[in-house]
């Protein structure tokens, strides 16, 4: 009997002593509820929380808590139907106090059971108003500085491409400038002519950054032959790196074909030229190397090209590295680069299946590694330089910007073309119902209902025997095209136009 009676007081201590502890929890509203959800007990932390004195709330559903649109929405009996069907119910959310302020509230909600019976529930509610408000300070200076940190950005963008481009047009300027004096000194007149042909060139390759960085610039992947690429840019390349470095090559013999984009592939090859340049002030060697690999860890398996631009410059600092492919990043002082070429770069990498990869170390050097995949089938042959293709017959050319237009109708009429020229689909379907065109020239973008991909379309069912060839320099619309038609890119020259037609099925 003695030891029965201790028993029980041991109990009953150790009920009162926990009792006594959740009653004195301050910080934490902690409280029972029957099965229907009436209050059975109250602590000192659910008075200071919520308002109430225990006389007040005890026996109160505690549906009161919440606000007016909850519980015209059932949420309360919602909290107890998941806490008994989950084993626990948890949420944040808005409260109310008795002077029917809100507060911003961690709820915990937990089943009691007894002998397999629900008896209750276990609800504890935590003041959580000014730590959710401090989230949303910091929430707010991110987003502040995010803003801020992209207006920086634009600033620095549009300052590099201004400067890029005002070089190029003062070299354009200037060489056409030499051309209307004429004059009989031929070497003259062929350096103005090279000048503004190098200028277009680099023009339309800061183009190309800025359209490929906004993801609107149309990619034609086919198979190449690295080998016969770097000889046909190999000028591009000499004159990229300048006088005082030495441009090397180690291209395997025995080098896969490549499947990618020739006009992204030539351009991350200059850009990265360009910046190995830049990292030799004093002058080094760039080395352009080519070799197949074969790739077994994921994400990259199968048969890959690994193509390598090696400098002996200064090196990429450790805290630097990290950065060098985000868009607008750049070491160069202001003015002297838009911080897009390695973003292009990587950007192009992981478009055409492949990555791209660094390794640095200062006052050694850096390598980069473009790794792109393996072409199925062999590449066709390239053609640089005049157009080799000569054509007959008539061209109907569908472009709405005359002077384009004026550029184009004298590319095709070089190529032996004569052509029709309209300024939009609309047009251009009068002109085929008059019959009498051999093949189809237009631009992607237009004005009207029609743009030229809806034209081509549209020209395939009721002209299906009709060659099409499409043109763009910027078109979102373009990559829906999925090689159902061919694309030629702007701005494009005379060879380019040649080879592009010479291609078209017949």
């Amino acid at each position: 009997m003695v030891k029965k009676s201790s028993q029980q007081r041991d109990l009953f201590e150790s009920e009162r002593s926990f009792r006594l502890l959740v009653e004195g929890v301050a910080d934490y509203a902690l409280y029972m509820l029957d099965p229907t959800g009436i209050i059975t007990s109250w602590n000192i932390g659910g008075e200071r929380i919520k308002g109430y004195s225990p006389g007040e709330i005890l026996g109160q559903h505690f549906s009161r808590f919440y606000t007016e649109t909850d519980r015209a929405n059932g949420k309360p009996a919602r909290a107890l139907g998941i806490a008994r069907e989950k084993g626990r119910y948890e949420e944040d959310g808005w409260r109310v106090r008795k002077d029917g302020t809100f507060f911003w509230a961690s709820v915990v909600i937990d089943p009691i059971y007894e002998d397999g019976q629900l008896v209750g529930f276990a609800k504890i509610t935590r003041d959580i108003t000014e730590r959710r408000n401090t989230q949303l300070k910091l929430e707010a200076m991110q987003k502040q500085l995010a803003e801020s940190q992209k207006f920086d950005a634009l600033g620095q963008l549009t300052g590099g491409v201004a400067h890029d481009f005002n070089n190029l047009l003062m070299i354009i300027s200037g060489s056409l400038h030499m051309l209307k004096r004429g004059g009989n000194d031929e070497a003259k007149l062929q350096r103005a002519i090279s000048a503004i042909d190098t200028a277009t060139k680099r023009g339309a390759a800061l183009t190309n950054q800025l359209l490929t960085f906004a993801r609107r610039q149309s990619v034609n992947p086919q198979a190449i032959d690295f080998a016969e690429r770097i000889a046909a840019i190999r000028e591009v390349l000499d004159a990229g790196v300048g006088s005082s470095v030495r441009l090397a090559f180690d291209i395997s013999g025995d080098l896969w074909p490549v499947r990618t984009d020739v006009s992204e592939l030539e351009t991350a090859l200059l850009n990265l030229v360009i910046n190995a340049r830049d990292a030799m002030p004093d002058g080094g060697t760039v080395t352009i190397g080519a070799h197949n690999i074969v790739l077994d860890e994921a994400p990259l398996t199968g048969d890959f090209v690994a193509i390598d631009v090696a400098d002996t410059g200064l090196g990429i600092p450790g805290d630097v590295l990290d950065k060098i492919f985000e868009p607008f990043f750049t070491t160069k002082p202001i003015g002297k680069g838009t911080g897009l070429g390695l973003s292009q770069v990587h950007g192009f990498a992981h478009q055409a299946g492949g990555t791209i990869k660094v390794a640095s170390e200062l006052g050694k050097g850096t390598t980069f590694t473009i790794l792109l995949p393996r072409a199925d089938k062999a590449p066709a042959r390239e053609t640089t330089g005049e157009a080799s293709f000569r054509g007959s017959g008539t061209v109907l050319l569908v472009e709405d910007n005359p002077d384009v237009a004026s550029v184009s109708v004298g590319l095709l009429e070089q190529l032996g073309y004569s052509v029709r020229r309209v300024a939009d689909a609309e047009a251009a379907l009068r002109e085929i119902e008059a019959d009498g065109v051999d093949f189809v020239f237009s631009d992607i973008v237009m004005p009207g209902k029609m743009d030229g991909l809806s034209l081509a379309q549209h020209l395939r069912q009721i002209r299906p025997g009709l060659p099409i060839l499409l043109a763009t320099g910027y078109s979102e619309v373009a990559a829906g095209v999925r090689g159902d038609f061919p694309i030629l890119r702007k701005p494009y020259e005379i060879h380019e136009l040649s080879e592009a037609i010479a291609k078209l099925p017949r």
